[in-house]
């Protein structure tokens, strides 16, 4: 039986990334069977509205507030995020999600499982309530 080998990782020596959905990521660690990353989207910013292929997500807020927008067959839904909200972001739910106020919008999320990678072509973009202010970053379907 093979085991994925224990890590450790301090984050501020995370790489960073773009997500396909504009925001700035901090790819943390992962095993096989999800991965970690902490997200920031600056103050006023927009993303770009996503669905995924694969993967879903649970979000935690660790500072900063906003709205996330999700979509789920008929279910249509904006939250307010603010610093201790947890929310999902089920395998083929459409979402989007803003920064309001002065701050940064900074959230933890797991993803399960791990992130493939944008070559598996794992966002796709979707309609989302608001217009973007932050460069999409895959390419249009």
């Amino acid at each position: 039986m093979s085991a994925t080998p224990f890590t450790t990782l301090d984050r501020a020596h995370a790489p960073r990334a773009a997500a396909p959905d504009g925001s700035d990521v901090r790819v943390l660690l992962g095993v096989g069977g999800g991965g970690l990353a902490e997200f920031e989207l600056a103050a006023g910013e927009v993303s770009t509205a996503v669905t995924h292929r694969t993967v879903e997500e649970i979000w935690y807020v660790l500072r900063g507030r906003g709205a996330m927008w999700r979509r789920q067959g008929a279910r249509e839904e904006i939250v307010e995020l603010r610093t201790g909200v947890c929310l999902t972001v089920p395998l083929g739910a459409h979402f989007q999600f803003r920064a309001l106020g002065d701050e940064p919008l900074t959230v933890l999320g797991a993803t399960m499982p791990p992130w493939p990678g944008e070559s598996e072509g794992e966002a796709i973009v979707v309609t989302g309530p608001w217009t973007p202010t932050v460069p999409r970053r895959l390419p249009t379907p």
